[in-house]
């Protein structure tokens, strides 16, 4: 796999504030200083809990963050006096919020002088992160909504002070689970989610949190990430069909040994969930919530990003990795400190661009097999896979993708192979398949690829072969059908034509 490229200024655009890009900061003499705007209390942004509007009706109209601040200033000795300290402001959920995972970690999971160490030194630090959100964030962030193509920029400080505020469950009517609710389209932020969880998994998870805040409060983080979200509206996406670039256009490689997170300089997969994030805050710890784990801050994407749609995608450029695991599922282990020494670009952010695209769940497997699953799919992944591209052929950084949406949400591995090459293909950009430790599937997909590339099978030609095949009855033996169904359209197409196309 070529990890030797390293991101040039054409890859990426640079973080520059536009209308359709809003930056939180600005650089003066080397340093990072908040750019100041109006305080926005609407639909279209983030409510801050630092807000003078974030007006407390329990208490006579106390303002939120003077009673937040009051609490987060006192000193707290271990869970329970977390647990009181949130409950002082968020005093609706007193008899709601039970904290029964908060307290098992920190008094019977944890180790107890690790434990006695986060309560020592490093919460009132996190406390202090959480309560410099006013100082660290003077201008409003939009909230990025559905058909919306717009980025946002932080420091990781800022991040840092958002996550903070997300530990201490202070963010405003972000807990109201109601079908009428304000943020019933966005992720729950609030860590409350986390904290009345259970499980071994849930146990791991604070581990990684608790690690990442001992980290930047140590040093503090000095770089940018950028989250963005594009949308492409149906009627301009690709008429599959008629894509007449062979499917050899872009290379291939397929490792079955590495991780998506290993390709360096590549854009990185995310399986998503349409929420993004994912059950990050709850028992789910696989893929998606493995890596916001592990770069905690892609969890700040759960504060301002809505549900995706079928033609939307959501890219974050520049997290840094704290934490190593092993493990997957049931099994995930944080596994130890990972220092992070990815280059950075003339913005400061990490050559790390992970793109979030969330699969459709298929409870019954053989629902993927339609003209209508099969094009959402390929136009969710074109929607990814031509972010940012340049036009004119193949640019880079390449995409390194794997079994997107093939564990819990049913999808076949060998067709969503086939799909992602072909929007690779469409957007222009290479392809690394990573089969997670499957070498079955690894020869399999090699195999089928270079059919395909000896035959000179064009984007189309496979679909309308997909096509075929979707309308067969025997829908377990992808690759064999296909092939039969490749050799059947190749004689059809000579009988028209009288082409036969190289074999």
């Amino acid at each position: 796999m070529h990890n030797t490229h390293c991101w040039t200024a054409e890859d990426f655009p640079p973080v520059e504030p536009s209308e359709d890009h809003i930056v939180l900061y600005r650089i003066h003499n080397g340093e990072y200083i908040p750019n100041i705007g109006e305080d926005k209390w609407d639909k279209d942004h983030v409510k801050m809990p630092c807000s003078d509007r974030n007006i407390s009706k329990e208490m006579n109209e106390t303002k939120q963050w003077d009673v937040i601040a009051k609490a987060l200033s006192q000193k707290i000795k271990n869970s329970e006096d977390l647990a009181s300290a949130i409950l002082t402001y968020q005093t609706q959920f007193k008899d709601i919020w039970k904290f029964k995972a908060m307290h098992r970690f920190f008094n019977e999971y944890w180790d107890k002088k690790d434990s006695e160490y986060f309560f020592e030194n490093t919460l009132p630090k996190v406390a202090r992160l959480a309560l410099d959100l006013p100082e660290l964030i003077k201008s409003p962030i939009p909230l990025l909504k559905q058909g919306c193509n717009k980025s946002i920029s932080f420091t990781q400080l800022q991040l840092a002070s958002l996550l903070a505020n997300a530990f201490f469950c202070t963010f405003p009517e972000r807990n109201n689970k109601r079908k009428d609710s304000e943020y019933k389209t966005y992720p729950p932020v609030n860590f409350n989610v986390l904290y009345d969880g259970g499980g071994p998994k849930v146990m791991e998870k604070f581990k990684f949190i608790c690690h990442y805040f001992k980290r930047v409060c140590e040093v503090n983080p000095t770089g940018v990430v950028t989250f963005s979200r594009r949308y492409i509206p149906i009627d301009k996406c690709p008429d599959w069909s008629r894509v007449t670039l062979p499917m050899s256009t872009v290379p291939l490689h397929v490792d079955d040994s590495k991780l998506i997170e290993d390709a360096t300089y590549w854009i990185q997969m995310d399986f998503a969930n349409k929420y993004i994030g994912g059950g990050v805050l709850r028992r789910g710890a696989v893929q998606e919530e493995i890596r916001f784990v592990s770069n905690p801050e892609l969890m700040v994407s759960l504060l301002f990003t809505e549900v995706l749609g079928p033609t939307e995608a959501v890219m974050i450029i520049g997290t840094e990795r704290y934490s190593t695991h092993t493990g997957y599922s049931s099994t995930i282990k944080w596994a130890g400190n990972y220092i992070d020494e990815t280059p950075t670009d003339s913005s400061a952010r990490r050559q790390c661009a992970i793109l979030a695209l969330d699969a459709r769940r298929f409870p019954k497997p053989d629902e993927q097999y339609c003209k209508e699953m099969i094009d959402r799919e390929l136009n969710k992944a074109y929607v990814g896979f031509s972010f940012y591209s340049k036009a004119g052929g193949l640019s880079y950084p390449g995409v390194a993708t794997g079994n997107w949406g093939c564990g819990a949400f049913g999808g076949s591995a060998k067709l969503k192979s086939l799909l992602q090459i072909m929007a690779c293909v469409k957007a222009g950009r290479s392809i690394s398949y990573f089969t997670f430790n499957d070498a079955t599937l690894k020869n399999n997909i090699e195999h089928m690829y270079e059919y395909l590339r000896t035959n000179n099978v064009t984007v189309g030609d496979l679909y309308k072969c997909l096509m075929d095949f979707c309308e067969s009855e025997d829908h377990v033996s992808v690759f064999v059908n296909l092939y039969e169904n490749i050799e059947n359209y190749f004689k059809e197409q000579t009988s028209l034509d009288g082409n036969l196309p190289k074999r």
